[in-house]
């Protein structure tokens, strides 16, 4: 994490709910947005937010965040193998509904949803995740910015300039 580097939010965002969210939060705490997707996907006019087509290939876009996301950053997502690659890698990791993925928990996260999988494949019926409600929508503000703030604090400050 350099000083040169500010905080970036990548938004994986082929099913992201939280988009215009996350586009409000970042301007207001004038951090770049990386909105990566597996082809083109409409975005803001901004100077802050940039789009990624990164490809048709299965987990292209999940492949370009964790190749370049780094310690500061911010990961939007629901796929837990990608949150497991980018928690990994140091950044912060929240899911649109809030949810932090953390060191703590990644594994057992990251077991469940194949133990999922597998039940899935084995014919048993598990049910979908359940909606996206407004308290998600709630709960994803308040974390993302909580998280903004969070790493905000632990940058350094940058040196005092000399009076002149």
């Amino acid at each position: 994490m350099t000083e040169s580097a500010p905080t970036r939010i990548y938004v994986d965002a082929d099913a992201c709910p939280v988009k215009d969210e996350i586009y409000k939060v970042a301007e207001r705490h004038g951090l770049p947005v990386s909105v990566v997707a597996g082809s083109f996907i409409r975005v803001p006019a901004h100077p802050l937010i940039e789009r990624i087509a990164a490809g048709s290939g299965m987990d292209a876009a999940d492949d370009w965040i964790a190749e370049r996301v780094q310690p500061g950053d911010i990961v939007v997502t629901a796929d837990v193998p990608l949150a497991s690659r980018c928690v990994k890698a140091g950044a912060e990791v929240l899911a649109p509904n809030g949810k932090p993925f953390s060191e703590a928990s990644i594994g057992m996260t990251l077991a469940v949803r194949n133990l999922m999988t597998d039940l899935r494949s084995s014919g048993e019926i598990t049910g979908g995740p359940r909606g996206f409600t407004p308290r998600d929508r709630s709960a994803f503000l308040s974390a993302l910015d909580t998280t903004i703030r969070r790493i905000a604090r632990r940058r350094p400050s940058p040196p005092a300039q000399p009076q002149t």
